[in-house]
């Protein structure tokens, strides 16, 4: 992954909330309050205050302005990406690659305000399922926004970007805070659920058998001829499926490549209620798949793991930024996988080097393997939901800044170069009203055979806070002894020790044992209740999406 930024920290003085005035949260948000009282509820109050400036007002206008401002100040700083990437002739291929990584996200930036100030114009509360959007995407502008300083630090062009991308991230910082405040205070997540299983639980949706997808009678007959496969007869709590197009390298389907699939999808601005699904036959795709944000409810379904591969070797040594070595990245809402394997082949050597980067909100992969070494699967940002998938690596290898739980997953970590240890997690939150991290439950966490195998002087740790407000919990999971007594290591020093939450509870095997963990601060021996806090139901509000994706879950703890 891209540099930490803990040695830089003087480009982001961070005003901890514990400055906060604690009555703000008792403050009715149409009270008129003075600006002061409003910044002093934020991570950044002075900027706050020279945003707002000396003035009385109520946390709704104050919201509403910072929000405007917020669109103003990202449309400003696309168009100097733009004027960079005006003059690419003079330009390294790294410093273009980077600075393409921050038009695109900008781009997504612009999308999210512009969505989040629509919902907040003339509400004055926000249904349950509503304040999870608003805040979920407000903390993807943080996401995008530091993926974008990531890549610019290692370039000469990004000196004179730095201080719109700073001033742009706290003015992102306040409004996330200020929204929070007004429209979804004491937001409740749907605690006290039983652990029970919801739609295609007992399924093997994918997989040999009949499949819970619904779609026209002419599509049915074409899917059952082409494919071997059955579907459900019935129509109730089925997958709703619009187009379909099989892929397949012999040239007698649709297509023979992923990309020419993806690109015949349909564009759509609003994700509709069918899907556009991709059969992919067996067979090794060398390629790298982009599922743009216009290709909203995309789904695609492979032969199998290590049936349906589809492989690149990107890597950050060969120039690319840790964003875009990627073999395989989604940013469309909806988008679903099943019975593939992505994989990245630039090997250890090229450190990071990413299988998959998922950006897609509300989206969800099932019996996928993840193949790679250093930073294979990055949760980039948004929703997401893993289900009974295997991912294997080393370094960081499960690292990003999404709203994610992985359920019923095998998590392999694997030999990596001599001299390294092993990190399974990192995760990138970066402010403290975030709702964002990383939820391991009911997985199964045992080394690959190539470490287990080996001499035993690899280190191997659950994670390591990769930013300040890092959040990673394991939950009623299988852990073996490749993992260290300590569990958790440092990424730097004592930075983010008493900032970040890691979590455990329940787990079992012999790397569950919690005697021996780290003392930090942030570290948590969770009880149940604190667990249900991270849960499929609570945590990604998978209750009111998953069910429409056909992926088997369970909602609560088991």
């Amino acid at each position: 992954m891209a540099p930490n930024l803990s040695s830089s920290l003087y480009l982001f003085p961070i005003i901890f909330l514990f400055l906060c005035i604690p009555s703000i949260a008792d403050i009715l948000p149409s009270t008129p309050i003075s600006s002061e009282t409003a910044c002093n509820s934020t991570p950044y109050p002075y900027f706050c205050k020279s945003i707002l400036n000396n003035g009385k007002s109520n946390l709704y206008d104050y919201g509403h302005f910072c929000m405007s401002r917020s669109l103003f100040m990202t449309k400003m700083f696309s168009a100097l990406v733009d004027q960079y990437l005006r003059q690419r002739s003079s330009l390294s291929q790294t410093t273009i690659r980077a600075l393409e990584d921050c038009q695109l996200l900008c781009g997504l930036n612009i999308d999210f305000l512009s969505t989040t100030s629509a919902r907040l114009n003339s509400a004055t509360s926000l249904p349950g399922v509503v304040a999870d959007d608003v805040q979920t995407l407000l903390s993807a502008l943080l996401t995008n926004q530091q993926t974008c300083l990531d890549g610019l630090q290692v370039i000469s062009a990004g000196n004179s970007l730095y201080t719109p991308l700073i001033n742009g991230t706290r003015l992102y910082s306040i409004s996330l805070a200020l929204v929070k405040h007004a429209w979804i205070p004491g937001k409740k997540r749907n605690f006290g659920l039983t652990g029970r299983k919801l739609l295609f639980s007992d399924m093997k949706f994918g997989r040999n058998g009949e499949l819970p997808l619904r779609m026209s009678k002419r599509n049915r007959e074409t899917f059952e001829s082409k494919t071997g496969r059955k579907l459900l007869q019935t129509v109730s709590d089925s997958v709703l499926v619009g187009d379909i197009v099989v892929v397949n390298q012999d040239g007698s389907e649709n297509f023979t490549t992923i990309n020419d699939a993806v690109n015949a999808a349909p564009n759509k601005t609003h994700a509709s209620d069918g899907y556009f699904l991709i059969m992919i036959r067996a067979g090794v795709y060398e390629e790298n798949v982009n599922v743009a944000k216009y290709k909203k409810n995309l789904m695609m379904i492979g032969d199998g793991i290590n049936q349906t591969v589809i492989t690149g070797n990107r890597s950050v040594v060969d120039g690319w930024t840790t964003f875009n070595s990627a073999t395989f990245s989604a940013v469309g809402q909806g988008f679903v996988a099943v019975n593939i394997t992505f994989r990245n082949t630039a090997g250890a050597i090229k450190h990071q080097a990413v299988a998959v980067r998922n950006g897609a909100d509300l989206s969800s992969f099932y019996s996928c393997s993840f193949e790679a070494y250093q930073d294979t699967l990055y949760t980039h940002s948004l929703r997401q939901f893993y289900k009974e998938c295997d991912i294997y690596g080393t370094v960081d290898f499960i690292f990003g800044n999404a709203d994610v739980v992985f359920q019923s997953c095998n998590i392999f970590p694997r030999l990596p170069m001599s001299g390294q240890f092993n990190a399974i997690t990192a995760q990138g939150r970066t402010d403290p009203n975030q709702n964002t991290g990383t939820s391991i439950h009911n997985c199964t966490i045992t080394a690959a055979p190539d470490l287990a195998s080996s001499d035993g002087s690899t280190k191997t740790y659950l994670g390591r806070p990769w930013k300040e407000y890092s959040r990673t919990v394991y939950m009623q999971s299988f852990i073996d002894s490749s993992i260290e007594p300590t569990g958790w290591t440092p990424w730097s020093g004592d930075f983010a020790l008493s900032t970040l939450y890691y979590g455990e509870y329940s787990n079992t095997g012999p790397g569950s044992d919690t005697s021996s963990r780290v003392d930090w601060p942030g570290f948590h021996l969770m009880n149940a209740s604190d667990a249900n806090n991270f849960t499929v139901s609570n945590f990604i509000l998978g209750d009111s999406w998953l069910s429409t994706t056909g992926v088997p879950f369970t909602a609560s703890l088991v």
